[in-house]
């Protein structure tokens, strides 16, 4: 049965001061007993964050119309989208899941193997994927 995701009122509330904080957390949720309290796994989760990483560099593979690139480089504060957490619920769209969406088969070793090299590479590697609408690096 699939969880609805904006009513969970288990959620752990997190913030990292550094990806190491977040690997280090990554490592001792894998280490130990959990229990999700949505639709993923921990494995899966991990995953999204690796792969949400590799997207900051690589971009999306999804693309999103012009339009509305240009409203949210011009709407979204580039500081409070960085730093507050995504509205829970949020669905992804359609044309992003295959790149946004794990696999539920993810093992949490295969989800944290992922995320490790995610962060090594988003410490190593400082370019970032740059919207063609704005100065403004975004996902999109």
């Amino acid at each position: 049965m699939t969880v609805n995701t904006k009513k969970v009122t288990e959620r752990r509330d997190v913030h990292y001061d550094s990806l190491d904080e977040l690997l280090a957390d990554a490592e001792r949720l894998a280490k130990g007993q959990n229990r999700t309290v949505g639709n993923w796994t921990l494995g899966q989760i991990l995953q999204h964050l690796a792969q949400s990483m590799d997207a900051a560099i690589d971009g999306m593979e999804m693309k999103v119309p012009w339009f509305m690139k240009m409203a949210f480089g011009l709407l979204m504060n580039k500081d409070k989208m960085l730093s507050r957490p995504i509205s829970a619920g949020f669905k992804i769209p359609k044309k992003g899941e295959a790149q946004f969406i794990p696999d539920s088969s993810t093992s949490t070793e295969e989800g944290l193997a992922s995320l490790r090299a995610a962060v090594q590479r988003f410490q190593n590697d400082t370019s970032r994927f740059q919207s063609k609408c704005s100065d403004t690096a975004i996902f999109f």
